[in-house]
């Protein structure tokens, strides 16, 4: 009996696995008496302790920002700062999205589509009512059953020779006038655009008043004269539709072109006035469709052919 008493009353090693798990607590050893750290954690190793302390530091040292949306002045925007795996094991990596560069990018976008549409409608409007008034003025001439041939000549030979001296008037006038005492409506060409327009488009304004006088004339009246106004009106109207998309649309890209990008020529066209842009040549060439014999005749068809080469790569990039 008394040895039974004994043995149930002697005490038995308290070891860490019978420990509730509150007891595990990572508490300093060095603030507890002598008597609650044997109590308590008398098997655990001091690495463990060094653990919690270095556990607990780093709990207490975190800290939490929260930032208003309207506050933040960091251009970029990370949604994810962790990689993670997908469901098939794909490795995702952090997405880092730049706010200014997607505005920029949108704002382009816009940009390019509201002079799209500009273009586009402007182009249809004109060539239709060219079309119109060609095909009523011959009708209305040859009402009376004689056709006035000498009128009609006059006319398609004053398109074509206006059309083609248009190249060399915008030459002068863009050397002469343009980079001189009109230089301060031509910067804007010549600077980063803001917007779909700039104020150089005004000469594009300019240069139509005429081509409507022109026009409105020779289709209202008879004859020889009226008929040259008339084809001098046209060819003007064709050589600004022509301009149009080849300098703004395929050089300075402010509306997409199709497939005139691909014409060789127009390449070399499109190279050669971007070398106007970069005045290596004290801003030869001046004119546009005639630009890369400008060039020829300054020594530079070198650089042309790596302005094309540049031009290339980027357009096979985009």
């Amino acid at each position: 009996m008394a040895a039974g008493l004994s043995a149930a009353a002697s005490p038995q090693p308290v070891t860490a696995s019978k420990l509730s798990p509150l007891l595990l607590l990572p508490t300093p050893a060095a603030s507890l008496p002598l008597s609650r750290q044997s109590l308590f954690a008398p098997s655990l190793p001091r690495s463990y302790l060094s653990y919690c302390r270095s556990r607990r530091k780093a709990r207490l040292l975190t800290v939490c920002f929260v930032l208003d949306e309207r506050k933040q002045s960091t251009p970029t925007e990370i949604l994810s700062g962790e990689s993670s795996e997908s469901d098939d094991g794909t490795k995702i990596e952090p997405i880092v999205i730049n706010s200014r560069a997607a505005e920029r990018l949108a704002r382009k976008r816009s940009e390019r589509f509201t002079y799209l549409i500009a273009a586009v409608m402007s182009s249809f409007g004109i060539t239709s009512m060219a079309v119109m008034a060609v095909y009523y003025r011959f009708s209305w001439q040859m009402e009376g059953g004689e056709v006035p041939l000498s009128e009609m000549f006059g006319t398609f030979a004053l398109s074509v020779g206006a059309a083609v001296g248009m190249e060399f008037w915008a030459r002068w006038a863009h050397k002469a006038l343009w980079h001189d005492s009109l230089w301060h409506m031509h910067e804007s060409h010549h600077k980063p655009r803001e917007g779909p327009f700039e104020l150089n488009d005004v000469f594009a304004i300019i240069n139509a008043v005429p081509a409507i006088a022109l026009m409105s004339y020779g289709f209202f009246h008879k004859g020889l004269v009226p008929g040259l106004c008339f084809g001098a009106g046209l060819g003007i109207t064709v050589f600004g539709m022509a301009y149009m998309f080849v300098h703004d649309g395929l050089v300075h890209k402010r509306f997409p072109v199709g497939p005139i990008a691909n014409v060789p020529y127009f390449r070399r066209v499109a190279a050669a006035h971007q070398l106007h842009h970069s005045d290596k040549f004290d801003g030869v060439p001046y004119g546009l469709f005639l630009g890369p014999k400008e060039l020829e005749e300054v020594g530079g068809l070198e650089e042309l052919e790596k302005e094309i080469s540049r031009r290339m790569k980027s357009y096979k990039g985009s």
